[in-house]
């Protein structure tokens, strides 16, 4: 029987704004040249910072995780989702105001309270507030290509963020080395575009495993951030909930939660596995599954591809978009628009 996903009509009917054509595109982001404007001139720019921050909501931090396994800085690296920054930050700490829209509240309130504490800013934006802010206050900042949904915007913003980084001597030939990966990635995702029948297209089938079910994703900690990339591409572009674990804390309390009730629970369960975590970390994934055997529905082993941690970082990361993108048009839904989100925002207004 022909997969619905292989039906051309199906696809366009739903996902009018292409966005699977967003997704096969996003391996050229990480050619992005990201030139900062205002640089930090190398007079002020003698010492690294003591602290580093990513301040951002919703996608924009999304680079910033991912940055944070990679890179693994020599100095304190922390993301702040919200309103205000730690007691710790002051003239020593690097802030990087991070929102695609350039409009994000919590990010503009956390680029106040970085002014306030006379901390080194930067910022990474497509427009908005924010980027009217950079230029009047001569910030250093990087502008991204607009009129893109953030959570498909990740590679631009770990582009711009490592060349900031660079900047300050704390990442040098990372830059380098994630232009180096787009031609492997491309082939990479030309196995899971919509011309490819499902029988041969992993995104299609893990799409389709997920159909009318709650998405549980567990990773180890390499692959976390992976995870969230997932949980979030469920929630809005297959418009699912989504919840998101990491081994081996999930084996301290979670673990437990799967061990009453019926096997027949309403999720779609999937673990990624990269080759790279701790010896410890994937013999926890083997006998996790089988002491949750008839417990919970099986867990679906999707294996990170790439010869490197960075290259199954960014593996996972396009084939969490292919898979809801797929998991929307089986769920008879717009993968693009997320309207309740711009609702919520107009609502907050009054």
């Amino acid at each position: 029987m022909l997969s619905l996903l292989d039906q051309p009509q199906r696809i366009k009917q739903f996902d009018s704004q292409n966005a699977l054509g967003v997704a096969a595109t996003e391996p050229s982001q990480l050619g992005l040249i990201s030139e900062i404007i205002n640089p930090i001139s190398a007079a002020e720019n003698d010492d690294i910072p003591k602290q580093v921050i990513v301040t951002g909501m919703g996608g924009s931090p999304l680079p910033a995780l991912l940055a944070k396994t990679w890179l693994n800085l020599p100095v304190p690296f922390e993301i702040i989702r919200g309103y205000d920054l730690p007691a710790y930050v002051g003239s020593q700490t690097l802030v990087i105001a991070a929102s695609y829209s350039g409009n994000t509240e919590e990010t503009l309130s956390a680029l106040a309270g970085a002014e306030n504490r006379q901390a080194k800013i930067g910022v990474i934006t497509s427009g908005g507030k924010l980027l009217e802010i950079a230029k009047t206050k001569n910030y250093p900042h990087v502008v991204l290509p607009a009129d893109i949904q953030p959570r498909m915007t990740v590679f631009y913003g770990l582009r711009a963020l490592v060349r900031f980084f660079e900047s300050f001597g704390m990442a040098k030939g990372k830059f380098d080395e994630l232009g180096d990966a787009i031609d492997w990635l491309n082939q990479e995702v030309q196995q899971w575009t919509a011309d490819k029948p499902y029988g041969e297209n992993l995104a299609k089938q893990l799409a389709e495993q997920a159909v009318g079910k709650t998405t549980i994703i567990y990773a180890g900690p390499l692959m976390a951030p992976v995870a969230y990339k997932w949980k979030i591409s469920f929630n809005e572009n297959a418009k699912n909930v989504a919840f998101w674990n990491e081994l081996p804390e999930f084996n301290h309390n979670e673990f437990i939660g799967w061990s009453s009730h019926p096997i027949e629970k309403p999720f779609a369960v999937f673990d990624l596995i990269s080759s790279f975590e701790h010896p410890r970390v994937l013999k926890r994934f083997e006998v996790t599954d089988r002491l949750l055997s008839g417990m919970r529905p099986k867990a679906t082993s999707v294996q990170m591809q790439g010869d490197s941690i960075l290259k199954q970082m960014l593996w996972g990361t396009v084939l969490a978009d292919f898979v809801t993108i797929y998991l929307a048009v089986l769920n008879g839904v717009n993968p693009t628009p997320v309207d309740l989100v711009e609702k919520l925002k107009t609502e907050l207004l009054n």
